[in-house]
């Protein structure tokens, strides 16, 4: 993959992009259903729109990214940190996201039904207005 290479609505499904230094990159609408991104560094990239379902992000570096009506659904987070990222209007239904760092992250009407949020931090999380049907909050978290 070329640096700066515009990748508007790519096709990336089940790409392997493990440990990859994708930072500051536009991936807006792109496919990337199942794509193995563990580990990579996608700091302020934005995936605006993307389609992340099943996708593997685990212990990935999303600090600022941009995954606004992005579809993580059943997509692996654990140990991610979304730090100041944009979830809002993102679907996360069924994804596990255990031990990431949500500080100051928009969530602001995303789908976080039936999602795993154990251990995370949710410090300065806006929540407003989220689903949070059978969503497994954080110990000690309240949402009112």
């Amino acid at each position: 993959m070329e640096e700066h290479e515009d990748l508007t609505g790519e096709n990336l499904a089940d790409a392997d992009l493990n440990d990859m230094d994708l930072s500051n990159r536009d991936f807006p609408f792109a496919n990337l259903q199942r794509a193995q991104l563990s580990k990579a560094n996608l700091e302020g990239a934005n995936l605006e729109g993307a389609n992340l379902e099943g996708a593997n992000l685990a212990h990935a570096n999303l600090s600022g990214v941009d995954l606004f009506d992005a579809n993580l659904y059943g997509a692996n987070l654990e140990g991610a940190n979304l730090e100041g990222a944009n979830l809002s209007y993102a679907n996360l239904f069924n994804a596990f996201v255990g031990g990431a760092n949500l500080q100051g992250a928009s969530l602001r009407y995303t789908n976080l039904s039936f999602t795993n949020l154990t251990g995370a931090n949710m410090t300065d999380t806006d929540l407003s207005h989220a689903r949070l049907s059978n969503t497994i909050m954080p110990d000690g978290f309240s949402t009112f």
